[in-house]
C-alpha cells in the first residue's frame, strides 16, 4: 500500500515505522527537519521537508498515486486542510485526519473525511479503564503495551 502520511511528530513517526515494517511504500512530509530524528533508524521509506498542504509538494509526495493519506500535525487546520485536498483533488480512496476538536471531527466525518479525535478516544478510554470496564478498549490497550515493551526493547538492545 502507498502511504503519505502528513507530520513527523510522534504519532506520524510511530505509524510511519509501523507501515514501514509491515512493507508498505511510506513518504513522511513534515515542515522541521529536526522530526525526521522521531522516525525508526530502520525506517525505509521517504521523507519530504515541507508544507503538507502545499499542492506541489502533495504531488512531489505522490499523493495521486496514493492508496491512503494520514494527516497527523499539530494543527487542526493543516490537517484538514490536507485532507480535504487529497481527497476532493486527488481523489484519495482513504483519507483520515487527526482533530483535536470532537465537533469538527464529526463535522468533517459528514462531509466524507475520515476523522479521530484522540480527545473523545482518549476521553473514552481513560474513562473505561477507571471504571474497570472489561470490553471497551481492551485490545487496544493490549496492543499499544505490547508496542511499547518492543520499543522499549529496542532502545535497551534486549
Amino acid at each position: 500500500m502507498k502511504v503519505v502520511i502528513v507530520g513527523c511528530g510522534r504519532v506520524g513517526a510511530f505509524l510511519a515505522g509501523l507501515l514501514d515494517g509491515g512493507g508498505h511504500d511510506v513518504t513522511v512530509v513534515d515542515l522541521e527537519r529536526s522530526a525526521f530524528a522521531l522516525l525508526p533508524a530502520d525506517f525505509h521509506g521517504t521523507t519530504l521537508l515541507g508544507n503538507g498542504t502545499d499542492l506541489d509538494m502533495l504531488r512531489q509526495a505522490g499523493v495521486d498515486k496514493a492508496d491512503a493519506l494520514l494527516t497527523l500535525t499539530q494543527g487542526d487546520n493543516r490537517n484538514l486542510m490536507a485532507a480535504q485536498v487529497a481527497k476532493q483533488i486527488f481523489g484519495v480512496k482513504q483519507v483520515i485526519a487527526k482533530v483535536n476538536d470532537p465537533i469538527r471531527a464529526d463535522l468533517y466525518r459528514q462531509h466524507g473525511i475520515g476523522t479521530l479525535s484522540r480527545t473523545t478516544i482518549l476521553g473514552t478510554l481513560l474513562e473505561a479503564m477507571l471504571m474497570n470496564d472489561q470490553e471497551v478498549g481492551r485490545r487496544l490497550v493490549e496492543r499499544a503495551r505490547a508496542r511499547e515493551s518492543e520499543m522499549a526493547r529496542g532502545l535497551s538492545g534486549g
